[in-house]
């Protein structure tokens, strides 16, 4: 049985004539006629009942017609499904993120990707650096929002996307809140609230490297998400250094000031598969910012 088989079936039984079923098919009468007797064969129905003067679908033909219908409304479906894939108007996409991007450029991003693409099936999940660079490794996430890393993974792809410099966040009755700018070495007594190591290397990394340079290494108190640490802050825990963007996060009893001294940058990008030629990704990636 052909697709050809049940398109010529349903014409003839939309028309209930050869001769109008064959000129909706573009096509002359014989081929569809034989299309009928080959598909009665093989089902081992009669479809119509013939006279000379018409012709009626038998109960057995209209109860074929129903499902020779759905067969080409599913046919039909998969064809424009293929084609939306294809296009990048489909299909799904994994999307890891640190909470940084969602105070930046990713929720603009999502938001035009998709007025344009609202069949894409999208998965956000928040993670951490490392951890998002093993799961675009191993195909866990498709696009993964992350902080600029050294060592890149060779077969991924990376692209900037923001530049942030560092501020401080200081409860809102430090000493030195009222300052417009900070002198960073007159915090080398406070605590510094900061990602754990393990789970924000590059983050700590900054965070350590740019007290180092005004003088002093930072006592260190762990956290592990951006809000948490602002509102360690506000409960006077200690001090942060965190981008800029942050300063979105409007935490009742935090400040944001910066830094007194040439800024420290810190920078988020997206990375992906190099070999990864989904359309729905490659779309994506179109929307996101570019920095040079």
């Amino acid at each position: 049985m052909e697709l050809r088989h049940l398109r010529c079936f349903v014409a003839v039984a939309d028309e209930l004539h050869f001769g109008r079923a064959a000129k909706r098919l573009n096509l002359s009468q014989p081929p569809v006629s034989l299309a009928i007797k080959e598909l009665e064969a093989e089902l081992g129905l009669r479809l119509f009942d013939r006279t000379s003067r018409s012709i009626q679908l038998t109960t057995g033909g209209a109860e074929a017609l129903r499902d020779a219908r759905a067969v080409l409304a599913r046919t039909e479906s998969m064809r424009l499904h293929a084609r939306d894939t294809a296009g990048g108007y489909a299909g799904s996409l994994s999307i890891g993120f640190i909470s940084v991007a969602t105070y930046s450029f990713l929720p603009d991003v999502l938001r035009r990707f998709i007025e344009v693409f609202p069949k894409v099936r999208i998965s956000l999940h928040e993670s951490t650096t490392d951890q998002m660079l093993g799961d675009l490794e191993s195909g866990v996430l498709d696009v993964g929002c992350i902080f600029a890393s050294p060592q890149l993974p060779p077969g991924l792809h990376y692209q900037a996307t923001h530049r942030d410099p560092l501020i401080v966040a200081l409860p809102e009755h430090h000493p030195l809140a009222s300052l417009a700018r900070i002198p960073l070495e007159r915090l080398a007594n406070e605590q510094f609230l900061t990602f754990e190591r393990h789970f924000g290397p590059m983050m700590f990394d900054i965070v350590v490297s740019t007290c180092m340079r005004h003088g002093f290494s930072p006592r260190i108190f762990p956290a592990r998400q951006m809000h948490t640490i602002v509102s360690l802050v506000s409960g006077g825990i200690g001090v942060a250094l965190v981008p800029a963007c942050v300063e979105v996060l409007h935490r009742e009893g935090v400040v944001y000031r910066p830094l007194q001294s040439a800024p420290t940058l810190v920078e988020t990008g997206a990375a992906w598969r190099t070999e990864d030629d989904s359309p729905a990704l490659l779309e994506f990636v179109r929307y996101l910012p570019t920095l040079r």
